[in-house]
């Protein structure tokens, strides 16, 4: 039987952390596939990837999401800590780790990425905004909650009260 798929929307804020840190302990079995979802904003778009502006990059393989020069490639720097803890899945839990970055608005990539990978779930940290400020600045989390096809859980990080 084949496993599910899985997202985790990573900023790598402590929030998108968190969130897959409660993928690893509570979520994830043997045969899933985790993909780790990464949005960029637009204007952060080079002209070497122009051509993903509309789908993302392809998926991007484990091996790769270790390899710094191609993802510099795609202008973004793996923080040390989700490449440990996706080093965990990968080995220990032996889910197959993949990676796909989109350039754009966050809330529409995420939800776009949802869709086209068909996942199951969706796991995104949240950055702990106060009422107001979600209503001045709009979240990515209340936009991902109200349209995504699929069910999103939203973890918080221990320092958002």
């Amino acid at each position: 039987m084949a496993g599910r798929r899985i997202g985790v929307a990573m900023d790598f804020s402590e929030g998108s952390k968190a969130a897959l840190k409660w993928a690893i302990d509570g979520l994830l079995k043997k045969e899933d596939t985790l993909i780790l979802i990464h949005v960029k904003p637009r204007q952060a778009l080079e002209s070497r990837n122009l051509i993903w502006v509309d789908t993302g990059s392809p998926l991007i393989p484990f091996a790769e999401l270790h390899n710094a020069r191609v993802m510099h490639g795609y202008g973004v720097e793996i923080d040390p800590e989700v490449l440990g803890l996706l080093d965990t899945i990968a080995n220990q839990l032996q889910v197959t780790v993949l990676g796909k970055i989109y350039w754009g608005d966050a809330r529409e990539k995420v939800c776009d990425a949802v869709g086209a990978h068909e996942l199951s779930a969706l796991i995104m940290g949240s950055r702990g905004l106060s009422s107001i400020q979600r209503v001045l600045m709009g979240s990515v989390t209340s936009y991902v909650l109200e349209h995504a096809p699929c069910p999103v859980t939203v973890v918080k990080a221990k320092n958002n009260h």
